[in-house]
């Protein structure tokens, strides 16, 4: 089977203080979603297998890991980065076949994965404390040091990229982690533990158990061996995670949903903008937490807007991942009832814009929907309001700056915003009062940015990822007064 070649390991195995074992709970099919067809399985682990997970951690903590400089976590983050760009095509067919993310897209994710591991293998040895201006006859300074036992939950949709952002730093600043991956794509994050160990990371430092949310998630949220909680994933789950690590105390950083805006005025750089509207809403089958899935654009240009997007959406394509064509399949066959449902209701009661096309090679048993745009969309309708998380895009006129903030903060979310004028001012004030975590002016995503800080605030979660605030957010601070007189 393709997978086995590609992944050099048994999949129905978990990680567990650096060796191979069988999970308590069996096996759980992975399925290929352009093709709907099972190509292997993963292991279902059991809270049991998450009780040995966190001991080895704990003792990864006590033992070898623990002792190392951050010199030396920086150096093995570095090898490991090497050691993924060795293997980046076959980590790139890997997620394309496990999640159906066009291979090309998938090729920039495992470039991204590398790159990850290097910021973190660079930035290990620079997390530092502070000294304190203070008393006379007392020297204060402050620590960083590591939670300890972290357990990391990741989504689906963007595999490689969140093991980089979260794993990498989680290790960069000392932690041992636990990591749970999603049951519909948990591939990469075992080859990713094989490459930890052929760099050298000690046993125990990351442990990988694959399996159900119910399950292994819930075990591993609410352990009380687990010193610090990061979830990437949905609204719901996110709220479960809190409240289960609340009884606890342990605390938790959540990257949840968006329902992002691109903002577009009249004076905007159409030619620049509209393949950025339209590509920031479909990449990944708008299977991205802040993909900009809502589109206000101001009443003097919104025809051209709506015309040109119309345009391009008009000649999309949803066709086999492999093959690199628009847009892949959705993950899993509930994830395209859940975004059809959406893409029903808009045509019932909305105006569509423009609607993409299937390939003729997209098999029946795939997880495919077309692409597709609805406009004059009232901002207070469900599709403006509520995450679909697939390739829709609704688009909303507004008058003045005025109105395009109130609808831009007019959702419980607040992840990202783009903002399209040449008027400076104008960027400035917008920047400053867009309930959310990223603004971007005449961009939207700056190229996904490493070094970028990312996360949210209301339903969009909390705590950031990326760059050196996610070193922050796994560690904690010490406070030293020495009294010397």
């Amino acid at each position: 089977m393709i997978i086995d070649d590609l992944t050099r390991i048994d999949t129905s195995l978990i990680f567990v203080d650096g060796h191979w074992t069988r999970p308590q709970g069996g096996a759980l099919p992975v399925e290929d979603p352009s093709t709907g067809d099972a190509i292997g399985v993963i292991g279902r682990g059991t809270p049991a297998d998450v009780d040995a997970a966190i001991a080895a951690a704990r003792a990864a903590l006590d033992g070898p890991w623990g002792a190392l400089t951050a010199t030396d976590r920086g150096r093995i983050l570095t090898r490991m980065s090497a050691l993924v760009l060795d293997r980046a095509e076959d980590l790139a067919m890997l997620e394309t076949l496990d999640v159906g993310k066009p291979l090309d897209q998938s090729r920039r994710d495992s470039v991204a994965l590398a790159r990850y591991l290097e910021f973190y293998g660079g930035a290990a040895d620079k997390l530092m404390g502070n000294t304190i201006p203070y008393q006379q006859g007392y020297t204060a300074y402050t620590l960083r040091e590591p939670h300890g036992v972290c357990g990391i939950i990741i989504p689906w949709n963007y595999p490689m990229q969140i093991l980089g952002r979260a794993v990498a730093a989680a290790l960069a600043a000392g932690n041992a982690v636990v990591l749970k991956p999603a049951e519909d794509a948990s591939l990469s994050a075992l080859v990713f533990a094989q490459i930890a160990h052929q760099a050298g990371l000690p046993p125990g430092a990351l442990n990988v158990v694959t399996g159900l949310g119910a399950e292994v998630g819930a075990a591993l949220s609410a352990h009380r061996g687990v010193h610090h909680l990061s979830f990437t994933g949905s609204v719901g789950t996110g709220a479960g995670i809190q409240r289960a690590a609340a009884a606890n105390a342990v605390p938790v950083t959540l990257e949840l949903g968006g329902k992002s805006p691109q903002i577009v005025f009249d004076d905007a750089d159409l030619d620049r903008a509209i393949p950025v509207l339209v590509g920031a809403g479909m990449q990944n089958a708008g299977q991205t937490c802040s993909a900009a899935s809502r589109v206000l654009v101001q009443a003097g240009v919104y025809d051209e807007v709506r015309r040109r997007m119309s345009d391009i959406f008009n000649g999309l394509v949803a066709g086999p991942a492999p093959d690199s064509h628009d847009l892949g399949p959705l993950v899993s066959a509930r994830q395209r009832r859940l975004v059809q449902d959406f893409i029903d209701l808009g045509t019932r009661e909305l105006t569509l814009a423009a609607q993409g096309r299937l390939h003729p090679d997209a098999a029946p048993g795939g997880h495919f929907v077309r692409p597709t745009l609805f406009a004059d969309v009232p901002p207070d309708h469900a599709l403006a309001q509520q995450e679909i998380f697939g390739p829709v895009q609704v688009m909303m006129p507004f008058a003045d700056e005025a109105e395009a903030l109130r609808i831009a903060n007019g959702t419980e979310y607040g992840l990202v915003a783009g903002i399209w004028t040449r008027d400076g001012a104008r960027q400035l004030r917008l920047a400053g009062r867009l309930n959310c975590g990223q603004v971007f002016i005449n961009n939207y995503g700056a190229g996904g940015g490493v070094e970028l800080p990312f996360g949210g605030i209301g339903k969009s979660g909390h705590g950031r990822e990326k760059g050196f605030e996610a070193l922050y957010g796994f560690t904690r601070t010490k406070t030293i007064a020495i009294h010397h007189g």
